[in-house]
């Protein structure tokens, strides 16, 4: 499995970015597929999460502004970010897993599964 990330920028506070992960090597819809961020000097947290069934999931943080997605006819999966704040600031990695995530992984950190580059996310103020 490769994970290529796309669509970070600089954006102003208020404004909106959309997150691309491309996805080869395997069967796209097999897969559970997850957001996370890792703001400096901080540990990577989960961001957003997308199981095979396709019901999506959010961090508090970001309930109400971001949206999680996936394109299984062209193996892609998307994050749509509206009312960006500076403390959304991070690099943004996207995640595979061969099992389903959980509430439960917002808080425990993992390495599990395959992993992207990461694209950077810079909110200014």
């Amino acid at each position: 499995v490769q994970l290529q990330a796309s669509g970070g920028g600089v954006v102003q506070a208020g404004g909106s970015l959309r997150l691309s992960c491309a996805f080869t090597g395997s069967t796209f819809s097999y897969w559970s597929m997850g957001w996370y961020r890792q703001a400096p000097g901080k540990q990577r947290e989960l961001v957003a999460y997308i199981n095979r069934d396709g019901s999506p999931n959010y961090a508090d943080s970001v309930k109400g502004r971001f949206t999680i997605s996936r394109d299984n006819a062209k193996n892609t999966l998307y994050l749509q970010m509206n009312g960006l704040k500076p403390e959304d600031t991070a690099v943004y990695y996207c995640n595979a897993r061969s099992y389903n995530y959980r509430r439960s992984d917002y808080f425990e950190p993992t390495e599990s599964g395959y992993w992207g580059q990461g694209t950077q996310v810079t909110v200014s103020s």
